[in-house]
């Protein structure tokens, strides 16, 4: 199949571009710098010509209220041309427990982006996955000083980047779910608990205090992070991953 990968250039899209070119597959990576704009529309015809499939892995530039609007924008933007070019699947990548999580307009964007694919002319599956072991470390600087770091004792399950292109690939080279398929890590962590675990591999003497107020994930309450029964988990653990 010809598989147009939409932010194919990215930590995410370039290795669905790998995977899928693997497995046979005709996949095509678009971005700016290869001259598309989801936002505007340019270069959106091009791009989907002869496409059977397109996976959208663009994200937000910012997420504050604003990532509302790109979302509607974009969506609207590569749906109206996924229809007029015949493209016979729309794969998404979003957030598990987004729908959990109202506090967070960046999370209410996501689900305003799976509603604008659901209700649209493309056959489609939403990829949800958990958190990624890549952003652990930014996640760790946004309250992080000299001295220590404040974490909030949110419980997360997070997965490998690489296990998550894995699942966008699979899903991308199937027939349309019509439906969600959600993807985990094989752990589940106090994000307070990784952030010490976190520290300690790399060397990092700064204390990590729990402190439930502190950075984004303070307005995931209870499990809102963390996978149904139904999630497919993915293999490679935390500790593995620091280790390589």
């Amino acid at each position: 199949m010809k598989i147009a990968v939409i932010g194919g250039t990215g930590l995410i899209g370039s290795q669905v571009v790998e995977i899928l070119k693997a497995g046979g597959h005709e996949a095509v990576p678009h971005s700016p710098s290869t001259g598309l704009d989801l936002l505007s529309g340019r270069g959106l015809r091009e791009a989907l010509d002869g496409a059977d499939v397109v996976v959208n892995l663009t994200n937000s530039p910012a997420f504050d209220e604003s990532s509302l609007e790109f979302f509607r924008k974009t969506m609207d933007n590569l749906l109206a041309a996924a229809g007029a070019a015949g493209t016979g699947h729309a794969v998404v990548l979003s957030i598990v427990g987004a729908d959990q999580v109202p506090d967070l307009a960046y999370y209410r964007a996501k689900v305003l982006q799976e509603d604008i694919l659901k209700a649209g002319p493309v056959p489609y599956s939403i990829v949800r996955a958990t958190q990624f072991f890549e952003f652990v470390d930014a996640v760790l600087s946004w309250t992080a000083d000299d001295n220590e770091v404040r974490l909030p004792a949110t419980r997360v399950q997070p997965m490998a980047a690489a296990d998550v292109a894995r699942a966008v690939a699979d899903v991308a080279a199937g027939a349309p779910l019509q439906g969600t398929r959600n993807v985990a890590g094989p752990e589940v962590f106090a994000l307070d608990e990784l952030g010490r675990i976190t520290l300690a591999a790399r060397d990092d003497r700064r204390a990590v205090v729990t402190d439930d107020s502190a950075g984004m994930f303070a307005a995931a309450s209870g499990d809102a992070l963390i996978a149904k029964e139904d999630a497919v988990i993915a293999g490679t653990t935390y500790r593995e991953w620091l280790a390589r």
